[in-house]
């Protein structure tokens, strides 16, 4: 009898693992279990070994092999606190585990360890100890140095690195007492004792303008260079359009087409379009950069364009995701130049419901680079000089209120919710120091552009479903049932009620933001509301957006600061097989395996570069 060979992957070491229990396994009873044959060995090796570094299995003291759950361990995070404690996140999900002082093992903030659960604390929280560190999460720190006789210390600038930095006076190099420093790591801290390091690069006094956000980059590991072959990669890029670039596409040019930006604003990678037919039906246009051209898969650019995953924004200075020759110039939808583009082409009724949509390859060339400001002081203000200015675009940014006031009132109706929280801007003064925070108000101009990128994004989402397309997705899931408990027993001291009897939905937090509208408590309250969701992430599941009550949703628009609107655009013209004739031919099945093959590390990556640039703005 002939048995079948089944071939050796991560998952099928896990399944076998996982089917043995709580038991353990050494090494040659995995052999015997997956019936690995002799010329495989090595390779078998190889694939414990990366499950091993991953935390996903553990080798027991006694060389056995086994999953870290089925032995009471836990692979997460660590979460420090400026008192020497911690908190680690599992990786899979579930309670963070607190980890006293004296049970840390050496780690740092952001190390992935393995922890023994040890017991529990009041209210049945898990408590346990570091038993081994996976990952180093830093190689460099980022503080103030400070001298003694004959050694230094640099002071971590981040609160959660709880170890100073000791500093041998052969490593100073030439740093001085209370300059700002960045630290190479030499020996990582022990139970007992502090790390060491060496002076790698001075960032210069605490009151050099410009240093806050450099401590900031540092922290991070932010980079605005770009690598050699990178630059190499853009100067060969062709910046004129050509003829043969606009074969197979749709010409656009003569269509009267606008963008609506932020006044610092310098990457332009939407643009709009609109016209109301003689049925009462809008037609609205969303063209986007065509990125895509210019960035090939595999490239140079297109690496380091995923690895940084998205651009990061701070006050004095910008991180871009691209290049400037592309961010800023070449796919930048600038006035009155040429611009490839590809384009949403939508129709919404006379109650702002899409009944229909198309896709295609374009090129467009904008009349103009309008600021929300300006389209808000024509149509609220009426403001004369404006409007004569730009008298022959008033019609249109009057259909477009018109049509985003009636889609927004279909968003509002199906429950999706809008905190309309404003967003604080820093002003800065001739040092570059902080002189000011303002609230920056969102006017009927932001909403325009915020409703049409949506309808864009659900477009796109939807045609990619209804094909059973591999996609990224922009998800948002429905809020913890415990957090939800809390926001519900704490607005209740408002006089604030929610009835979940046929389970939570985003129109019953709808209605909780509509009855505290205006009331002194309204800020707190959507601030509380807002904390208790979770975090909208990017996945290849569909599973919908709650906060948008979406049923398809996904990143498209922003290309030129996304890698994933980029990774989408390329999906979507895989898809586009005769984009001049807007027909769309199902995707090969080896077009599929490559999606289903690389999707799931993209959307991984981008949610986690996503949630370390929010940090760095932040912070910064």
């Amino acid at each position: 009898m002939t048995r079948t060979y089944h071939a050796l992957t991560r998952d099928r070491i896990i399944k076998e693992i996982s089917a043995k229990g709580n038991k353990p396994l050494l090494f040659r009873e995995l052999v015997e279990l997956l019936d690995v044959p002799p010329k495989e060995i090595k390779k078998f090796k190889g694939l414990l070994n990366d499950l091993l570094l991953s935390g996903t299995i553990i080798k027991t003291r006694e060389n056995r092999y086994a999953l870290p759950e089925k032995i009471n361990l836990i692979t997460g995070i660590v979460n420090s606190h400026p008192d020497g404690y911690a908190f680690v996140a599992p990786e899979d999900g579930g309670e963070d585990i607190f980890i006293p002082p004296k049970k840390m093992l050496g780690a740092m903030n952001g190390d992935k360890v393995v922890v023994r659960i040890e017991g529990s604390r009041q209210g049945n929280k898990k408590e346990g100890r570091i038993i081994r560190i996976l990952e180093r999460a830093h190689t460099r720190i980022t503080g103030r140095f400070e001298k003694s006789k004959g050694f230094g210390f640099v002071m971590p600038s981040d609160p959660k690195i709880i170890y100073d930095i000791y500093i041998h006076k052969d490593n100073w190099n030439n740093a001085k007492d209370g300059e700002i420093v960045i630290a190479e790591i030499l020996e990582y801290p022990k139970e007992n004792r502090n790390p060491e390091g060496m002076v790698v690069k001075i960032l210069g006094y605490p009151d050099r303008k410009g240093i806050e956000t450099e401590l900031i980059m540092e922290e991070y590991e932010l980079t605005p260079e770009f690598p050699e072959d990178v630059k190499k990669e853009v100067s060969n890029l062709r910046f004129q359009i050509s003829d043969s670039q606009l074969k197979n596409r749709t010409d656009l040019r003569e269509l009267k087409t606008v963008t609506i930006d932020g006044e610092n604003a310098k990457d332009f990678d939407d643009a709009v379009s609109i016209k109301k037919q003689t049925n009462g039906h809008y037609t609205l246009w969303v063209h986007i950069a065509d990125v895509s051209h210019y960035v090939e898969t595999d490239s140079a650019l297109d690496e380091e364009a995923f690895s940084r995953g998205t651009s990061v924004y701070f006050p004095d200075r910008a991180i871009p995701m691209l290049p400037y020759e592309l961010s800023n110039d070449i796919c930048s939808l600038k006035p009155n130049v040429d611009r490839l583009t590809v384009t949403v082409e939508m129709e919404f009724d006379k109650k702002g419901r899409r009944v229909d949509y198309k896709f295609y390859k374009s090129c467009i060339n904008s009349n103009e680079r309008m600021t929300y400001t300006q389209v808000k002081e024509i149509l609220a203000d009426n403001e004369p000089e404006l409007c004569e200015r730009y008298s022959e675009l008033i019609e249109d940014f009057k259909l477009m209120e018109e049509l985003s006031l009636l889609i927004n009132r279909q968003r509002w109706e199906r429950g999706s919710i809008d905190f309309d929280l404003p967003e604080p801007a820093i002003i800065l003064d001739i040092q570059g120091k902080p002189a000011d925070i303002i609230k920056e108000e969102r006017n009927i101009a932001h909403r325009i552009i915020e409703e049409f990128m949506i309808a864009a994004n659900e477009a796109v989402a939807s045609y990619i479903t209804s094909l059973e397309t591999p996609s990224i997705y922009r998800i948002h899931e429905k809020p913890d049932e415990d957090k939800i408990e809390d926001f519900i027993e704490l607005i209740r001291g408002f006089g604030l009620f929610i009835k979940k009897k046929e389970g939570l939905k985003p129109k019953t937090l709808q209605k909780v933001i509509e009855d505290v509208k205006d009331r002194p408590e309204e800020r707190l309250v959507n601030h509380i509301l807002l904390r208790s969701m979770k975090q909208a992430r990017y996945a290849t599941e569909n599973l919908g957006h709650f906060g948008l009550a979406s049923e398809n949703y996904t990143h498209f628009t922003s290309p030129i600061r996304r890698y994933t609107d980029l990774a989408v655009h390329r999906i979507l013209k895989m898809i586009m097989k005769s984009a001049g004739a807007h027909r769309h031919t199902p995707l090969h099945e080896k077009e599929i395996e490559y999606l289903k093959e690389t999707l799931p590390e993209i959307a991984k990556h981008s949610s986690e570069r996503e949630r370390i640039a929010m940090e760095a703005e932040i912070f910064c």
